[in-house]
């Protein structure tokens, strides 16, 4: 698997800013809290799993890979 470039909240918050979205907007469009949304971009949450984790991966502030909870940990 080869590595993405990964973007940092500045890129992701200028981006939004250009395309008139607000990070509010980018959460709920993306079915997330907007409060775990800015805990990620601020750096309070660690991303190591769970939300956080989809967040980043999808924010690409993290190159990650998001496992769908129904396929988590079956065989």
């Amino acid at each position: 698997m080869e590595a993405r470039k990964t973007r940092t909240p500045q890129e992701i918050r200028a981006e939004w800013s250009r395309l008139g979205l607000s990070q509010s907007e980018w959460a709920r469009r993306n079915g997330f809290s907007p409060a775990t949304v800015s805990q990620v971009l601020n750096g309070k949450n660690n991303c190591a799993r769970g939300t956080g984790h989809v967040i980043a991966v999808r924010l690409g502030i993290k190159d990650g890979v998001i496992v769908e909870a129904e396929n988590h940990g079956r065989s």
